[in-house]
C-alpha cells in the first residue's frame, strides 16, 4: 500500500482495519483469570479441603468443618484476590495516551482516535503531540522528538524527513506528516507494553522456604494418611470417624504459614505507606530487605529533574548576574534552564520588552532575545557560540572542561547588537561578546547522599545506569558520594557472556545506556547471584524494573513505570528505602520465629498420631481439639511476627529450624504419647470391672453414651480422657515454647539469649489463662471435646510438662542433636 500526500482513501482504511492492521492497543496480561483461580483456589490441597469440608457439613459437623478447612479457604481467597488485583493493574497499563490525532485521508485532514490509525495513514505531528505509531517523517522539514521516556536521552532529538519517529515519544518542536508503518503490538510502544505486562511474579527466599517445607509436609501427610485411613477402613470405622480423621490429617499441613506471611506483608505495606512508599507487590516488602545491589537511573531518581545555578564566572559578576536574570525573566518560551535561572533569588533583573525571540532547540543549542533598544542576549552551549564570539577566550575550553568534569552544565551568556535572524527569518548568530560563563547543576534529591552512604555501610552496591553522557553521570555520582568507574553503552554493546558480566560487575556508572541494556545489566547482576533493586521513573526503565527482584518507581515518573513497579516512592524520596529494608527484615525475623512454632506443632502431632495409631489406642485428636492450636500457635505467631525486631536474613534458616523442631517434636511427641497411653489404660481399667459411680456418671455426660448399654462406652471414655490429657500437655508445652523463643529469664535461655521484650511473656500468660478458662467453662470445654480438669488428667499432664521442660532444656542447651549426628555444635547460644 503506497501513501501519497492525499493520504489513504476511506476504502483503503476499511481494508486495513479488516486485515488487522489498525493501531489496536495491546490487551491482556500473561496470566488469565482462569489460570489464576486454578492455581490459587483450586489447587490439590484446597480441593482436598473442599471435599472434607463438604463431607463434614453433610454429616452435620459444622464446627469441625469450620476449624479444619476454614483457614485454608480464607488463605486461598486472599491469594486469589491479590493475584487478580495485580492482573487488573497490568491490564490497565497503556503507554500511549488516548487523545485524538489528526490524519490525512481522501486529501483532507480528519480527527480520529489513535486506535483508528492504520498502516499507511499519514499522521499530523505537531509540537506537544504524542507520537502514536512508528514510521518515517515524510513532510515538514525538521521535527524535534523528545524520546527521554523511551531512551533516557534528556535532550530532544532532531528528526529530518526520512527519519523514523517512535511511538511513545513526543514532538517538542516543529511540525510534519508521519507515515504509519508499525502499529498496535508491532509498534515500539506496543512492544514495550507487552514487555511491561509480562507476568514476572517470583517467590522470595522466605516464601520459597515456606513453600518447600509445606510441600514436603504434604507429601509426608499423604503417605501417613494413606496408611492410617486404610487401617481405619479395615477396622470398620464409621463414615463420621473416617471424615474426622481425614480432617485432622489435612490440618497437619501448616497452611496457616501462608496466611501469616500474607498478613505480615500487608501490615508491613501499611507501615511503609505511612513512610511515603506504596507497596504494589506485597512480597516486595521482604524482597527489598535482601537486596545487595541497587541500580538507579540518574534524572528523576538521583536528581529532582531541576537545575540549580552554581556559578557565574565573569569580570563583572554583579553586572553579569543582573543581565542573566533579565534574560531568564524576559523569555517567553521557558525551558528547564531558564526556569531555574528565573527562580533563583540571587539573580537580580526584571523582565524587559522583547521584540524578537529565538526559542531553544536542540538543533540550535542556543536561545536568544532582542530587546527594544536593539540589544540581543544569547544563552547557549560554548562550542556553538564560540565561533560567533569576538573574543573566543570568553568560552575558554579549559574553564568549560574543568566544570563539565564536575558534572555541571556550562553555558555562555553573550550580548550583541545584530539581529538573531537572517533575511529569510531563519535563526542565526550575530557577532557577540561573551558576558559570563554560567554553570548549573542537576539538583540532587534530598537525602540521596545519606541514603547512598547508609547502603554502602550495609554492603549494598549502588550502580547508576543512565542514558546521559557517562562523564556527566560519573561526576554527578561523585557529588552524591558514589565514586566508581564509568563505562559507556557503546563499549558494552559488543561484549557478551562472561566479558559482559565482568564489565557490569567492575563498573559502578553506566552512561549512554539503551533501555534494553538496562535490562541486560540487571540480568548480568542476577546471574552473578545478586539480589537486585532497580529504581527508575521513565518508560525506558520499565523492562529493567520488571527484571529486577524489586522494581522501585518515583511517583512523578511515567504511569507505565508506576504500574509495573513493586514499590512506588510517593514523595520521590530515596530516604524511604532504608525504612523499607528495615521493615522487610522485621517481617523475615517474625515469620521465621513463627515457623519454629508452626513446625514444632506439626512435627509433634504427626509423631503422636503415628505412635498412638501403631499402639492401637484409637485416634488421638478430633478436628475441634486440633482447633486449640488457634490459641497455642495461631495467636502467638501473629503477635511474634508483629513484634519482631529487624535482623539480617539468615541463609541457614532451614538448618536452624531442623535443629530446633526435631528435638522439640520428638520429645513433645514422646511425652505426649506416654501421657495418652497412661490415661487411656487408666480410664479403661477404671471403668472395667466395678467402676466408681461418679466416674461412670461423668463419662456418660462427656460421651453421651450409657454404661452397660453402649458397647463402645469404655473405649470412647478412655479415648476422651486420654485426648484431654494430651491436649492439656501439648497446649501448655506450646505456650512454653514461646518463652524458649523469647526468653524472659535465663532459665528459659536454652535456645536463645534472654530477651528484653516482655510482651511475649505476657502473651503466653494471657493465653494460658484463656486455656484454663476453656477447661473450666462447660460450654467451651464441650465444644473442644475435653473433660474437666479432674484427676488423673490434670496431675499427669502437669507432671509431664515439668519433665518435658527439663529434658528439652538440656537437649537444646547442650546441642544433643548435633552430638548424636556427629556435627560440631555452635560456640554461641542461638540459632
Amino acid at each position: 500500500m503506497t501513501a501519497t500526500i492525499e493520504g489513504l482513501t476511506t476504502e483503503q482504511v476499511r481494508a486495513a482495519t479488516r486485515d488487522g492492521r489498525a493501531n489496536v492497543p495491546v490487551s491482556g496480561s500473561g496470566r488469565t483469570t482462569a489460570r489464576i483461580l486454578r492455581t490459587t483456589v483450586f489447587s490439590f490441597y484446597n480441593n482436598t479441603l473442599f471435599v472434607i469440608g463438604i463431607a463434614l457439613l453433610a454429616l452435620g459437623r459444622y464446627s469441625d468443618a469450620l476449624v479444619s478447612v476454614g483457614l485454608g479457604i480464607v488463605n486461598a481467597a486472599l491469594a486469589a484476590f491479590q493475584e487478580l488485583r495485580a492482573k487488573r493493574q497490568l491490564d490497565r497499563l497503556q503507554l500511549l495516551a488516548r487523545e485524538p490525532v489528526t490524519v490525512v485521508r481522501d486529501g483532507e485532514e480528519r480527527t480520529v482516535s489513535p486506535v483508528e490509525v492504520v498502516v499507511g495513514d499519514l499522521v499530523r505531528v505537531r509540537t506537544g503531540d504524542q507520537v502514536v505509531v512508528d514510521g518515517p517523517l515524510v513532510t515538514g522539514g525538521r521535527v524535534e522528538a523528545d524520546e527521554s521516556l523511551l531512551t533516557g536521552e534528556s535532550d530532544p532529538i532532531p528528526k529530518e524527513v526520512g527519519d523514523h519517529l517512535l511511538s511513545g515519544s513526543s514532538c517538542s518542536g516543529g511540525e510534519g506528516l508521519q507515515r504509519a508503518e508499525a502499529v498496535g503490538a508491532d509498534s515500539h510502544a506496543g512492544r514495550l507494553t507487552i514487555a511491561a505486562r509480562a507476568d514476572t511474579t517470583a517467590l522470595t527466599p522466605l516464601q520459597w522456604r515456606i513453600d518447600l517445607v509445606v510441600r514436603l509436609l504434604i507429601l509426608l501427610v499423604l503417605l501417613m494418611s494413606g496408611a492410617i485411613l486404610a487401617q481405619a477402613a479395615l477396622d470398620g470405622s464409621t463414615v463420621l470417624r473416617f471424615v474426622q480423621t481425614s480432617a485432622v490429617l489435612s490440618g497437619l499441613v501448616p497452611y496457616g504459614l501462608f496466611f501469616l506471611i500474607a498478613v505480615a506483608y500487608t501490615v508491613g505495606a501499611a507501615r511503609l505507606a505511612g513512610r511515603g512508599a506504596l507497596v504494589q507487590r506485597t512480597n516486595a516488602v521482604e524482597a527489598v530487605s535482601r537486596v545487595d545491589v541497587v541500580c538507579t537511573d540518574k534524572t528523576g531518581t538521583l536528581t529532582s529533574g531541576r537545575l540549580a545555578l552554581t556559578e557565574v564566572v565573569a569580570a563583572d559578576e554583579a553586572g553579569a548576574r543582573a543581565l542573566l536574570g533579565t534574560f531568564a525573566r524576559s523569555v517567553g518560551s521557558t525551558n528547564a534552564t531558564t526556569a531555574a535561572l528565573a527562580a533563583d533569588d540571587t539573580l537580580p533583573g526584571e523582565p524587559a520588552d522583547v521584540v524578537d525571540e529565538v526559542e531553544f532547540r536542540s538543533s540550535l543549542r542556543w536561545s536568544g532575545i532582542t530587546l527594544a533598544d536593539g540589544t540581543s542576549l544569547v544563552l547557549g552551549a560554548p562550542s556553538t557560540l564560540r565561533a560567533a564570539l569576538s573574543d573566543p577566550a570568553g568560552a575558554d575550553e579549559r574553564a568549560v572542561r574543568q566544570r563539565t568534569d564536575q558534572g555541571l552544565r556550562v553555558l555562555v551568556l553573550a550580548r550583541g547588537h545584530g539581529a538573531l535572524r537572517d533575511a529569510g527569518g531563519r535563526p542565526r548568530l550575530p557577532r557577540l561578546r561573551a558576558v559570563a560563563l554560567v554553570a548549573l547543576a542537576d539538583e540532587l534529591r534530598e537525602g540521596v547522599t545519606d541514603v547512598l552512604t547508609g547502603l554502602a555501610a550495609e554492603g549494598v552496591a549502588v550502580k547508576v545506569v543512565s542514558g546521559d553522557d557517562p562523564d556527566t553521570v560519573a561526576a554527578l555520582a561523585r557529588r552524591a558520594g558514589l565514586d566508581a568507574p564509568a563505562i559507556a553503552g557503546p563499549r558494552l554493546a559488543p561484549l557478551d557472556g562472561d566479558a559482559f558480566d565482568e564489565a557490569v560487575a567492575t563498573h559502578g556508572v553506566f552512561g549512554r545506556i539503551a533501555p534494553e541494556q538496562k535490562e541486560q545489566i540487571v540480568d548480568a547482576l542476577r546471574r552473578g547471584g545478586h539480589q537486585v533493586a532497580m529504581v527508575g521513573d521513565g518508560v525506558n526503565d520499565a523492562r529493567a524494573l520488571k527484571r529486577a527482584q524489586v522494581g522501585v518507581a518515583m511517583r512523578s515518573g511515567s504511569s507505565v513505570t508506576r504500574d509495573v513497579a513493586d514499590i512506588v516512592l510517593l514523595d520521590d524520596s530515596f530516604t524511604t528505602l532504608p525504612p523499607a529494608r528495615t521493615e522487610g527484615r522485621r517481617i523475615i525475623s517474625g515469620v521465621s520465629s513463627s515457623m519454629y512454632l508452626f513446625l514444632s506443632r506439626v512435627c509433634t502431632q504427626m509423631l503422636v498420631i503415628l505412635t498412638v495409631t501403631l499402639l492401637g489406642l484409637g485416634f488421638p485428636y478430633t478436628p475441634t481439639q486440633v482447633g486449640l492450636t488457634l490459641f497455642t500457635v495461631g495467636v502467638p505467631t501473629f503477635f511474634l511476627t508483629m513484634w519482631a525486631r529487624p535482623e539480617p536474613p539468615a541463609e541457614d534458616l532451614l538448618v536452624s529450624l531442623a535443629r530446633f523442631v526435631i528435638p522439640v517434636g520428638v520429645l513433645t511427641a514422646g511425652f505426649g504419647t506416654a501421657i495418652y497411653a497412661f490415661l487411656y489404660r487408666r480410664v479403661t481399667s477404671g471403668l472395667s470391672g466395678t467402676p466408681f459411680p461418679r466416674a461412670v456418671e461423668l463419662f456418660e455426660q462427656y460421651t453421651g453414651l450409657t454404661y452397660g448399654v453402649d458397647a463402645d462406652f469404655v473405649e470412647a471414655s478412655a479415648t476422651l480422657g486420654a485426648q484431654s490429657g494430651l491436649s492439656v500437655f501439648v497446649s501448655t508445652s506450646a505456650l512454653i515454647l514461646i518463652l524458649l523463643l523469647q526468653p524472659p529469664h535465663r532459665i528459659f535461655a536454652a535456645w536463645r539469649p534472654v530477651s528484653s521484650d516482655r510482651r511475649p511473656t505476657w502473651l503466653a500468660l494471657a493465653l494460658f489463662a484463656a486455656f484454663v478458662a476453656v477447661l473450666l467453662v462447660p460450654a467451651t470445654r464441650n465444644y473442644f471435646g475435653l473433660t474437666a480438669p479432674d484427676p488423673p488428667v490434670l496431675p499427669v499432664a502437669a507432671l509431664g510438662v515439668l519433665l518435658w521442660f527439663v529434658s528439652l532444656s538440656l537437649v537444646l542447651r547442650y546441642r544433643v542433636l548435633e552430638r548424636v549426628l556427629g556435627l560440631a555444635a555452635r560456640p554461641t547460644v542461638g540459632p
